[in-house]
Formats: structure tokens, C-alpha cells, sequence
């Protein structure tokens, strides 16, 4: 016979809050459940760091503010929220607020083989609630790949595969940049992702 487990505790955001300043790492909350973030492979962290240093000198002087893996993103009309590798929001109402953005333009996720079909179905999902959400970018962190969902001023959502020799376009923030600017010096083979 098998002992039934019991189900994890359901938190109210507020109680999310407060758990997670005392635990030595991240997790994002989704309909009053945690789960806990993962840590990813060298070439994920490497990439990430580089999305969010290229961000910061490219915004430098502006409004807008780059966010790294440590800050959180609130899906908007929920009580929802996410740790996305970098993003960037341009918004006032983000200014005020020490725990979380509400408005990024542009969120991206280093992918993972244990995540990527999530980060392109349901959080891509939960991202889309948040009108100000722009670009969307998830990165290969084993080969020179990114798929860019760009929304349009109409509200549809666009999608830009880019390979090497490519010059990705970030509408959202105004940036450009070969690909290769991201994956230089990394070791580019399926063995880099983490096992566990």
C-alpha cells in the first residue's frame, strides 16, 4: 500500500511573500501553488547574464529598467508571478513598486530542455496577459537559435525564427544585434544542458 502524500500548502500572495524572503532560493507562485526554480547550465547562465549587461548599456540614460533573473514579473489580473530570465519595462507604475514588475515590453527565457515546452505554451500564455508585453524572445542555449513573438500594433503576435548571420530586432526597446554577439565563446553542444 501506498501512503497517500499531502497535497503542498496553497498560499495567498501575501504569505508567498513572506515564505519566500526566508528560502535560499526562487520560486514562482501560479494559482496559490510555489515551484521552485531550478538552477540551469552554464551556457544558460552565461547567456542570460549577457541579455541582461547588453540591456543595461543599451538603456542607460532612459526610462526604462532592465530586470535580471531575480526580478519578479506579476501576470497581469492575477496574482500570479514569474522569475523570467531578463527582462525590461518602460513603465512609470514599475517605478514604485520594490517586488515585482507589472508592465515589462520585453521578457526573455533562456530555454531549457526541462522547460521549454512550458516557457513556449503556458507561460507564454500567462506573459501574453500583460499588455504591455511586446517582445517575447526564448533562446537556445545549445545552439544559434532565438524565436522572437513580436506583437503588433494591431495586437497580433508575430513569430521570427533567427539563425547565424541573423540580426535579432527588439522593436520593444529599439535594439539590434548579430546573434552571434550572445553565443560567443560558448561550447554550443547538447551536452551543456544540465542533467539531473
Amino acid at each position: 500500500m501506498i501512503a497517500a502524500q499531502n497535497p503542498p500548502p496553497r498560499f495567498t500572495p501575501e504569505e508567498y511573500f513572506t515564505w519566500e524572503e526566508q528560502q535560499l532560493e526562487k520560486h514562482e507562485y501560479i494559482d496559490g501553488q510555489i515551484y521552485a526554480m531550478s538552477g540551469g547550465s552554464i551556457n544558460h547562465g552565461r547567456i542570460a547574464i549577457r541579455f541582461t549587461a547588453m540591456f543595461d548599456a543599451h538603456l542607460d540614460g532612459s526610462n526604462c529598467i532592465p530586470g535580471n533573473s531575480d526580478i519578479k514579473v506579476k501576470i497581469a489580473e492575477t496574482h500570479n508571478y514569474t522569475y523570467p530570465d531578463a527582462s525590461v519595462t518602460c513603465d512609470e507604475r514599475d517605478k514604485t513598486n520594490s517586488n515585482y514588475i507589472n508592465c515589462p515590453c520585453l521578457i526573455v527565457e533562456v530555454l531549457s530542455k526541462s522547460t521549454e515546452a512550458y516557457d513556449r505554451g503556458g507561460k507564454f500564455r500567462l506573459y501574453r496577459q500583460n499588455l504591455a508585453l511586446r517582445d517575447y524572445l526564448l533562446v537556445s542555449a545549445t545552439k544559434i537559435e532565438m524565436d522572437l513573438y513580436h506583437k503588433t500594433d494591431q495586437g497580433q503576435w508575430l513569430l521570427f525564427n533567427y539563425q547565424p548571420g541573423d540580426i535579432v530586432e527588439l522593436k520593444s526597446i529599439n535594439l539590434s544585434f548579430p546573434i552571434e554577439q550572445v553565443y560567443r565563446g560558448l561550447n554550443l553542444t547538447p551536452e551543456t544542458e544540465a542533467t539531473m
